[in-house]
């Protein structure tokens, strides 16, 4: 489950999104430079092959670290995408282009919004979309939606199979888990999972205070909202942390982690882009990147816990701090706080930003593990971790 929104203003675009997915499926930031490809070149992507195209722009992705796609990412040319899974009562495919293809696919091939728009069509049109996107449940599919936006404008393009329909956006607006454009969502959203994924209530919340929202600042904070009144998140049986943007694991029915997080800044004097390329906001902390400059972060993570990825390095801080969040947040977030409003005045160069980051998660870590004090969330959530800790090889 995720959630995107964009602000289209006067003098340029705002963008936000989390990506949640399977709570051990790390996340990887991945920069590919502009190529040239000779006529005949095949592309494997997630599970089919399409023609390659014979020029690709330079991208930045944030991708689950088994898959050709990704969840979000931008290009060189300020064009920043986010996908949402969609239930629809069209036909799901076997195999296909996931949703993720289609977002990196159109980050490659256009140098604007409304190219990428016409990128995704053509190609769902050609070749559908399908296949598993699960890293637990590897046959759980979906249909797409999107929020497309560069420095000037910003559209949803919402999919059923291979239907279609795209609204440009006015102002401010959030896509979750469900169908949202008039007349196509009544005609093809599948309410009930609709419902079970709880897109509802986080897009009435994100959309509420996107629209209060003035800057990248502001949106970090949206990312990392819990619900009115709730510091930290709470669980429901059912689906745990899943009716709040900042998405926490738990349920026994539905359940879903943020995963990874991306904040842009886009207008025509200047693209800005942050990223956690960490999980659960709440914890981590945003990070200047740039698409041009690529950074060595270390080895790509898995789904198995080690202590060299950044993706999992964090992981350690963000599951220690869940056992109690109100009491554990306390040991570091003022610092963190306090650097990243240093950050958004005067970003630092990327390198100097996730160097500074990895060191201060080890000692936050090492705070927050130190504490003494017992797991005061509700017993199916910490079961729920228990088995997830277990998968990934954590004690």
């Amino acid at each position: 489950m995720c959630d995107t929104m964009v602000i289209v203003g006067t003098s340029g675009v705002l963008f936000a999104k989390n990506s949640d997915r399977d709570p051990n499926e790390g996340q990887v930031l991945d920069w590919q430079p502009r190529r040239t490809y000779p006529a005949g070149t095949r592309l494997k992507c997630t599970w089919i092959e399409i023609p390659q195209t014979a020029a690709t722009h330079a991208v930045l992705l944030s991708r689950p670290f088994w898959m050709w796609g990704a969840e979000i990412g931008a290009n060189e040319h300020g064009v920043t995408i986010g996908n949402e899974a969609v239930f629809t009562k069209a036909r799901y495919a076997k195999t296909g282009l996931t949703g993720m293809d289609l977002l990196r696919l159109a980050l490659e091939r256009s140098s604007s919004a409304q190219a990428a728009v016409d990128v995704i069509v053509a190609l769902l049109t050609e070749f559908g979309q399908g296949g598993g996107c699960g890293l637990e449940h590897p046959n759980f599919t979906y249909h797409n939606s999107f929020l497309i936006a560069d420095p000037q404008q910003a559209f949803v393009l919402e999919t059923a199979g291979g239907q279609h329909a795209v609204e440009e956006v006015r102002g401010t607006r959030s896509i979750s888990n469900g169908l949202t454009i008039p007349g196509f969502a009544e005609r093809y959203s599948d309410r009930l999972r609709t419902r079970i994924s709880a897109c509802r209530l986080r897009q009435k919340r994100t959309q509420s205070l996107a629209e209060r929202a003035e800057s990248p600042g502001d949106l970090m904070g949206v990312l990392r909202d819990h619900g009115v009144g709730n510091a930290s998140p709470k669980y429901a049986w059912t689906n745990g942390g899943l009716g709040v943007p900042c998405v926490h694991a738990g349920g026994r029915i539905a359940a879903s982690q943020t995963t990874a997080s991306w904040v842009a800044d886009l207008n025509t004097s200047g693209v800005q882009h942050w990223v956690t390329a960490t999980a659960a906001p709440c914890t981590s902390l945003f990070k200047p990147v740039s698409i041009l400059e690529p950074l060595a972060l270390g080895p790509v993570p898995t789904e198995r816990a080690d202590r060299e990825s950044l993706w999992w390095q964090h992981e350690h801080l963000h599951r220690a701090v869940m056992r109690d969040p109100e009491r554990l947040k306390l040991l570091y977030l003022g610092e963190r706080n306090a650097l990243e409003a240093s950050w958004l005045l005067a970003p630092p160069h990327p390198l100097v930003a996730f160097d500074e980051a990895r060191s201060l998660t080890r000692r936050w870590t090492e705070r927050v593990v130190a504490a003494d004090g017992s797991d005061v969330r509700p017993r199916f959530v910490q079961r729920y971790w228990q088995k997830r800790n277990e998968w990934a090889g954590l004690a």
